[in-house]
């Protein structure tokens, strides 16, 4: 089969904290064939392998002596459905936020709570990602995978992919896996889930006094749209740092000096902290350091104003880490992947 392998490729235009580095090869695939063929070449000539998607959780820190695979697999397909669900794949290659309206167009719900959130479906099991009370896992029925070791196609069930917070199978044993397409089960009477964050308030404000999920979707786009900077406007990887979870007797500590704080009781006796609040109460909201800088409107996100390297995004992150784990004795962990060449 024959491939379009390129030479030293920059990648800015394919990460979307627009750092310019380069791949020392580079090629889009668009099929499981051309996929296939794309890792045995790499594999042939002793060559490491990265692959890509929509490029909006990386840091990239160095120019890589690697063949990049742009995965580009398309395509959305209801495999079963019934009075109350669907069955849908989607490939990996379709953007996340363009699949989740699809699924509010055919009446389908669950998604609507992740709306906007960039980067492309194939991404999201690896993070696990979710906002505004949802997560992933909560609608995802399995996943269809390339098994890099065995070179065998698997299907891996909710359990097996074993989702966490921001965490999953496939980041914990990361590149070993392709993720080919992902397989959900979306209920066709909402449940809709109002109490995290501003949806409820901002639903009141705008008279919406019995929401569908396009209304939900509508008000998280909004949300999102005031804080959060659109990454084709001003380079960024969206949330920067975990939410960090900490004992309850730790918190207690916190809310006693902090009365404000913004926190969350978890299922386990644990309390989720917002690491926006506690970036943005150490000062550090809106700081730049040359073209690395802390959104003006978010402190939980890095942005790349124009020239900043990856290395100097991680320097001023973990600038942020250092003051945060004094001030509040609070570990804060990097949400984006790192990839250092």
């Amino acid at each position: 089969m024959s491939l379009s392998i390129q030479e030293q490729v920059s990648l800015r235009s394919y990460n979307t904290l627009a750092i310019d580095v380069a791949a020392r090869f580079f090629v889009a695939v668009q099929s499981l064939e051309q996929l296939q063929a794309a890792l045995a070449w790499a594999e042939q000539r002793e060559i490491a392998v990265l692959l890509l998607g929509g490029g909006s959780n990386l840091v990239l820190t160095a120019d890589l002596n690697a063949l990049v695979i742009h995965l580009q697999l398309r395509g959305i397909q209801v495999l079963s459905e019934d009075a109350d669900f669907a069955q849908v794949e989607v490939q990996a290659g379709e953007n996340w936020h363009d699949f989740v309206q699809w699924s509010l167009a055919q009446g389908l719900s669950g998604l609507e709570n992740l709306s906007l959130i960039p980067g492309n479906v194939g991404a999201a099991p690896v993070q696990n990602i979710g906002a505004y009370g949802a997560e992933l896992k909560d609608h995802l029925d399995s996943v269809l995978v390339l098994d890099r070791y065995t070179g065998q196609i698997q299907r891996l069930s909710n359990e097996q992919c074993q989702f966490a917070y921001r965490d999953s199978l496939f980041k914990r044993e990361s590149g070993r896996r392709v993720i080919l397409s992902v397989i959900f089960k979306l209920p066709k009477h909402a449940a809709l889930q109002l109490d995290y964050g501003h949806l409820r308030s901002y639903l009141a404000e705008q008279q919406v006094q019995q929401p569908t999920a396009q209304d939900v979707s509508r008000a998280v786009c909004a949300i999102r749209a005031e804080k959060l900077p659109d990454p084709k406007q001003l380079a960024n990887a969206g949330s920067f740092f975990k939410n960090p979870v900490i004992s309850a007797e730790h918190a207690q500590q916190l809310q006693e000096n902090y009365p404000n704080i913004v926190s969350f009781a978890q299922a386990d006796g644990q309390v989720k902290l917002a690491a926006g609040w506690l970036i943005e109460h150490a000062g550090w909201k809106g700081v730049r350091q040359g073209d690395a800088g802390v959104h003006t409107k978010q402190a939980l996100v890095l942005v790349n104003y124009g020239g900043a390297s990856g290395q100097q995004i991680l320097e001023l992150a973990g600038q942020i880490q250092a003051d945060i784990k004094q001030r509040f004795a609070v570990e804060l962990e990097i949400e984006p992947n790192v990839i250092t060449g």
